[in-house]
Order: structure tokens, then sequence, then C-alpha cells
């Protein structure tokens, strides 16, 4: 069986290189739903290019991993943005946020899983979840300032919600036979009981 190699890159275009490696990654990762499983020379395959190629720009697979999950969270990031940018209030914007990140883990249940459940982030962190964590606070304390939610401590609430929808979201991921009551619901009573949102 004849392997089929990708043409090689015109000089200066290897960051274009990268960008298609860690793009398989993300696909691989979301299909495999554990970054164990993933392996540098199925990622060079899908590719086309030599295994030894994908070290030119990680130097392991965790390197890989992290690349992908950074662009995962941006993703995510992005999409909870767009939602509270379209929303009328502090209140709707903060469920525009949760619902987008919902919809978004449900369509991709193993990014999500790996993003969350990965044992590269227990080796290395990622630091770059902290976007997340600075939104979701900005986002209650907004609720906070508008009179829509008690005055607190915006960074303790914005956590315990994070806890809570984080917990769910991956609960449903990998116990999707639970009796789950609509996500919608349970995200909402989230929003009442842990921000004091009058939904």
């Amino acid at each position: 069986m004849t392997e089929i190699r990708r043409r090689p890159n015109a000089r200066g275009q290897g960051e274009l290189l990268r960008e298609e490696i860690v793009t398989a990654a993300v696909r691989m990762l979301d299909e495999l739903a554990d970054d164990e499983a993933l392996s540098l020379r199925a990622v060079a395959r899908a590719v086309s290019i030599a295994a030894t190629s994908v070290y030119l720009h990680f130097p392991d697979r965790d390197a890989l991993v992290l690349a992908a999950m950074q662009r995962c969270h941006e993703d995510l990031v992005g999409v909870g943005d767009a939602g509270a940018a379209a929303a009328p209030g502090p209140a709707a914007a903060l469920r525009a946020r949760i619902l987008a990140q919902a919809a978004w883990a449900h369509e991709h249940p193993g990014l999500y899983k790996v993003l969350h459940e990965s044992k590269v982030h227990r080796r290395h962190g990622m630091p770059f979840k902290e976007v997340m964590v600075a939104r979701t606070t900005d986002a209650v304390q907004r609720c906070m300032d508008a009179g829509v939610a008690p005055a607190g401590d915006a960074a303790t609430v914005a956590i315990d919600l994070r806890t809570a929808v984080n917990g769910t979201l991956a609960q449903r991921i990998n116990e999707p036979d639970l009796p789950w009551p609509p996500a919608v619901e349970q995200l909402d009573r989230f929003l009442a009981k842990l921000v004091g949102l009058r939904l």
C-alpha cells in the first residue's frame, strides 16, 4: 500500500502546518474523548505528513493536546461572548453565556470531556482557562451592579456557578442514561439559586 505524502509547505509556511496539526488533533480528540488515546503518529497520518514532522512543532503529545485545548477554549469563550453581546441586559447576558457553553458541550462532548478531565491538565494545568473564570466573574458583577442579583462577592458566586455548570455538563456526557431534567431548566435553577437572578 503506497503511503500518500503531502506536498511540502512553501518556505515560511510552517505555521500553516502547525495549524493543520492542531485542527486534526482537535477533530480526533472530539472523537476519542480521551487525551491519553491520542497518537502523534495518527495525527501525522491524518495530515499526510511524516510523524517526525509533528515534532518540529510539538515536542510531545502533551504539548499538542494543550494547543488543541487552548483552541477549543478560545472557541468556547467566543460563543459565550457572542451570546452575551446579543442579550438585552446583564442577567440575559449571563444566561446567554451559560446556555452557549451548554450548547457547545452538547455539540462537542469529547472535547468538553478532555477540556475538563484531561490528564494533561493534571500534569501541566491550563492557565488559558482563567479567561472563562474572568468572563463569568465580570458577568456576575454586572448583574450585581445592575441590581438584578444580590450584592456579594462576585468571584465566589462565579466559582460556585462554574462548578455547578461544569459538573452537570460533564455528568450529562459521562452518564447520558440518567433521567436528566431539561438542561435549560436545570441551568436556570443554578442561575436563580446561586446568582439570585429572577428569570
